[in-house]
């Protein structure tokens, strides 16, 4: 071998080693710096509330800060849009809910996402029944006689949602058709927002995800009335459904899972996914979400995405249903 052939081959060698032993130290074992839980709507509601909890727990399992980032607006797809262009590193999680995943694939005609391709589902963590709120000034202690006052006043009581669109607008409008009887929507920019409205007593009437409302009944600003679930709730075991208030057959739940972006690597989906799962597992988070109102509800990824196409389904009917549009 000549002298000059020699000395290219143990250049190229070193290179090669080079970049072997860069590409080594670029692979740092997941996680190696923070993580961002992007939550779509403002701080208060259910997603924020799962973000920081879970957020909090994986930070003491990691050892690296997981962090809630608030991204509101346009019901959710400012959120989702910014989710669905993220590197599938692990390191952009997404608190998405039916409203994101669900309703917005019928609400919206042109969405700069596509909600199934661009998105990795990790789990389904919770459902969510809504708590059918008033505020302390209506004089009604149950469903049968909110609808009686609505009847002798049409349009007099106003509720209050997180947005058009959104799961508790939704939710409301499901219970006037199947009720008959006629309440003034008042959308707010938010869970949070929403919240605030009845609170203050702006709005008469609220239906809240039971996390978001839960808090708010037992410490006696609002009135809960009806849930909107199949089953009362262990957080307000002595509120009627709202089927059993006097609507029957009324039932909307919606939920919150964990998403990332599209093509996350089986091993990292793996680890985030079991990880959460456990966390979620522990006596101490089961309880918390129970006492909350929430309903634990984990799930295999393919369950978790097996779910949202049947939600979507599913919603697109009461959309088109009730007539919904976008503000």
């Amino acid at each position: 071998m000549s002298q000059q052939k020699s000395q290219c081959i143990c250049m190229l060698a070193a290179v090669a080693a080079a970049f072997a032993f860069q590409h080594c130290a670029d692979a740092q074992p997941f996680p190696s710096r923070s993580i961002r839980i992007v939550v779509p709507f403002p701080p208060g509601g259910t997603s924020d509330i799962l973000a920081r909890s879970i957020g909090q727990k994986l930070t003491e399992e990691w050892g690296q800060p997981v962090i809630a980032d608030n991204r509101p607006g346009a019901a959710g797809n400012i959120a989702s849009e910014i989710v669905a262009k993220a590197k599938p590193d692990g390191y952009t999680l997404y608190i998405n809910t039916v409203g994101t995943h669900a309703i917005n694939a019928a609400l919206y005609a042109a969405l700069p996402f596509d909600i199934i391709k661009d998105f990795t589902p990790i789990t389904n963590l919770v459902n969510l029944p809504s708590v059918m709120l008033v505020h302390p000034s209506v004089p009604a202690k149950n469903v049968k006689e909110l609808i009686a006052i609505a009847r002798k006043r049409p349009d007099a009581l106003q509720y209050s949602s997180a947005g058009s669109g959104t799961q508790p607008h939704l939710t409301a409008e499901m219970f006037k058709m199947m009720s008959g009887v006629n309440i003034m929507h008042v959308p707010y920019k938010g869970a949070g927002p929403q919240m605030i409205g009845i609170i203050s007593g702006e709005v008469a009437i609220t239906f809240a995800t039971a996390p978001s409302g839960v808090p708010y009944v037992k410490n006696k600003q609002l009135r809960a009335i009806g849930v909107s679930g199949a089953n009362r709730i262990p957080a307000l075991p002595d509120v009627q459904t709202i089927a059993e208030g006097g609507v029957p057959g009324y039932l909307a739940v919606g939920w919150n899972g964990l998403m990332g972006p599209a093509n996350m690597p089986q091993p990292l989906l793996d680890k985030i996914h079991d990880t959460v799962v456990r966390i979620v597992k522990t006596p101490e988070m089961n309880q918390r979400l129970i006492d909350l109102g929430a309903e634990p509800a984990l799930s295999t990824p393919a369950e978790f995405g097996a779910l949202i196409k049947a939600e979507i389904v599913k919603w697109a009917k009461v959309v088109k249903e009730s007539g919904a549009k976008v503000d």
